[in-house]
């Protein structure tokens, strides 16, 4: 009879050596694991945080206007877009876009509009402290505080700005030209160069009672 068990070749036995270099392969495949884990998690806290700041920010297109330019072999044609970017919180911009699509244009007008924000004073009861008045080219905007309960009343791109800026009772006047570009730039000036009595008492050098006096 012959016998059923096949005999083992000595050549097929994997050596004491091979063993734990098997084992420790698996070890490190199982730590990586876990430091990809750690990765995704880190990764999606990091998406996180930013999409809470991006939802910080609000953005309003002004206007979209298709421009060209002439160039040698004939007209170059593209968008413009004005657009405007608050947190509603006393920070603001204006900024413009040019790209050969409107969202490409959207998108560099709202980078354009967070690289020149302005810090807007504001009072407790939503408004701003003094009169201010701002020049831009032929545009000249005039703003004015007002009570409580009074609105926004102003029109065009201004009421986007002061909205945008989180002004919710102001007096606002259009008193040159009627391009929105140049009055939201007038906007800015004149919410640029607001200052609160404090700042300016520290200014003159005087006490904050005696400028109401």
């Amino acid at each position: 009879m012959t016998d059923s068990n096949p005999q083992t070749n000595p050549n097929d036995v994997p050596s004491a050596a091979d063993v734990p270099a098997a084992a420790e392969g698996q070890q490190e495949q199982r730590r990586g694991g876990g430091r990809d884990r750690g990765d995704r998690r880190g990764g999606r806290r990091g998406d996180r945080r930013n999409q809470e700041r991006d939802s910080e920010w609000q953005e309003r297109v002004v206007q979209i206007r298709r421009v060209s330019k002439t160039v040698k072999g004939g007209k170059k044609m593209s968008f413009r877009a004005i657009v405007v970017v608050g947190n509603e919180r006393g920070q603001v911009g204006v900024g413009v876009g040019k790209a050969g699509d409107v969202i490409g244009a959207v998108r560099k007008g709202v980078a354009d509009g967070k690289k020149h924000l302005v810090k807007v004073p504001l009072t407790r009861h939503n408004s701003i402290p003094t009169l201010s008045n701002g020049r831009d080219g032929a545009a000249s905007v005039l703003i004015r505080p007002a009570a409580p309960g009074t609105g926004v009343i102003a029109g065009g791109s201004i009421r986007t700005v002061l909205e945008l800026a989180g002004i919710k009772n102001v007096l606002a006047k259009r008193l040159g030209s009627k391009t929105p570009l140049n009055n939201a730039r007038a906007a800015m000036v004149a919410l640029d160069s607001l200052r609160t009595h404090k700042e300016t008492a520290k200014e003159r050098g005087i006490s904050l009672e005696q400028i109401y006096s």
